[in-house]
């Protein structure tokens, strides 16, 4: 079989019992960009909450990094999410840890023992992120726009295959929300990453970036 990061076939995306969107045919390729958009409610959300496996798939095919999302096993989930990457709108940080150990817990957590490679790995992906000197901060003392920043090297670090962001700007002014998505479309790039980011602000898709939009609507999703 051709390799997808993520390829879903006439798979039915349900929340509770209520069908949001039917019949999602959808492949993402390695080193992908692809924007999701749609109105509050459309079923953004509901679908990518079903590609890591927070919502189970029901009906239809779908993988995801190399993952058969209607066959795994509760047991295999986390490790599926180790090949995945994560940036939600409320950052989801550790409020009672420092920058440098917000990462540290995502790295000791999947296996990294070494302190050297722990302490490189986070200087390197801080580095990456424009917040080289900030290791020493608590989330409360970061502005927003940092606070993203953390949770952007947060699903990096480990190099995974695909990165899930779900309105990753929507806590954000217009400025710093074109900041992040320009951090981000530059990051996917050095690292190959596919991305999936998901937004109701249609502003960030206008410069026209080197990626396919894809639109929740009615039910289904339609390429634009």
């Amino acid at each position: 079989m051709d390799h997808y990061t993520l390829k879903m076939k006439n798979a039915d995306i349900y929340q509770k019992d209520y069908l949001v969107l039917s019949k999602v045919n959808l492949q993402i390729d390695p080193g992908e960009f692809l924007f999701l958009i749609g109105k509050t409610g459309s079923g953004k959300s509901s679908l990518l909450k079903t590609i890591y496996g927070a919502l189970p798939l029901q009906k239809g095919e779908a993988q995801v990094a190399g993952y058969d999302l209607q066959s795994i096993r509760r047991k295999d989930l986390p490790f599926m999410r180790r090949k995945l990457g994560m940036i939600f709108q409320d950052f989801l940080l550790l409020d009672d840890r420092t920058v440098y150990d917000n990462l540290a817990f995502v790295l000791k957590a999947t296996g990294w023992k070494d302190k050297n490679e722990i302490d490189r790995k986070i200087a390197q992906s801080l580095q990456e992120v424009g917040m080289k000197y900030q290791a020493h901060k608590m989330p409360h003392q970061l502005s927003g726009g940092e606070k993203q920043r953390l949770a952007i090297s947060r699903a990096l670090i480990n190099s995974p295959e695909l990165i899930i962001a779900d309105e990753a700007t929507g806590n954000l002014d217009p400025d710093t929300s074109m900041e992040i998505l320009q951090l981000i479309v530059n990051l996917q790039k050095s690292h190959n990453t596919s991305i999936i980011f998901a937004t109701h602000d249609y502003t960030l898709i206008e410069k026209k970036y080197d990626a396919r939009v894809l639109k929740c609507e009615k039910g289904q999703i339609v390429e634009l």
